[in-house]
């Protein structure tokens, strides 16, 4: 093991969505402050990519495909940690899209469909899979990824707002109803973030992140390095106290 910060040392951790974005600059995080990371996503390339840069920087990293819409999926990833490392002390459910924009009126079933699919049954899917893994050897910590559209409304994204708010809803009772098991569950509400899905919102929908970053106070996207070091803060001992949080990490949005 190469010379770490330290915050996460010896803490195996699962990150869903691993594959990019937010996903990815988390799993360098988490294994550069210590932990064994096990990464789960659909691209199995991206993930192969990812965990020889890790291993050949001498961090302990391995990968499984998973589509967290499959719960045996999920099930295969959890117990891919567990078996290799004996135990699960932490995750962060990640994966996550966007989904067309368009007025609520206009858009089909077949978009709400696929973005509830993912974004809540997914992580219906993970908790139920980690927290069983969890309360098996003590505990754990488990941050969801939300967004701001779990705090306020979003424009021409109603089934993606409601999703986030639902995940937002998942966060707090799994919080409460295994606090006194040793598990801490909560959320992150990133705002503008540099992803795939805000680069593809960016892309289809000209000026639209001219106009985020004017209500913005810090007038800018976050690069997914600053989302991801809110979340291993939230995984590691640090935080033992909190549990049940939804901590916004938008440059001012949601204070406005």
């Amino acid at each position: 093991m190469s010379d770490t910060g330290g915050l996460l040392r010896d803490k195996v951790i699962l990150v869903m969505g691993a594959s990019s974005g937010i996903g990815a600059a988390a799993a360098y995080l988490f294994a550069r402050e210590g932990a064994s990371v096990v990464l789960a996503a659909r691209r199995e390339e991206r993930l192969a990519a990812l965990v020889a840069q890790l291993t050949a920087k001498g961090f302990e990293a391995s990968s499984v495909v998973c589509d967290v819409t499959r719960a045996d999926d999920v099930r295969r990833a959890v117990g891919h940690a567990t078996e290799r490392h004996s135990r699960l002390d932490g995750a962060f459910n990640n994966a996550g899209i966007g989904g067309d924009r368009a007025p609520l009126h206009e858009m089909g079933d077949e978009v709400y469909d696929t973005i509830v699919d993912i974004n809540v049954r997914g992580l219906w899917n993970c908790l139920r899979a980690e927290i069983g893994a969890m309360l098996a050897t003590g505990g754990g910590a488990i941050v969801n990824n939300s967004s701001v559209g779990g705090l306020v409304a979003i424009p021409t994204a109603a089934p993606y707002v409601a999703s986030k708010h639902a995940v937002v809803g998942f966060t707090r009772a799994a919080a409460d109803e295994y606090a006194r098991q040793g598990i801490r569950v909560n959320a992150l509400a990133p705002g503008s973030t540099r992803s795939e899905i805000t680069v593809d919102w960016y892309a289809r929908n000209p000026g639209l992140e001219e106009a985020v970053h004017e209500v913005t106070p810090q007038g800018r996207t976050a690069a997914p390095e600053e989302v991801a070091e809110a979340a291993a803060w939230l995984l590691s001992d640090r935080s033992s106290y909190v549990t049940g949080t939804v901590l916004p990490v938008d440059g001012g949005y949601v204070n406005r």
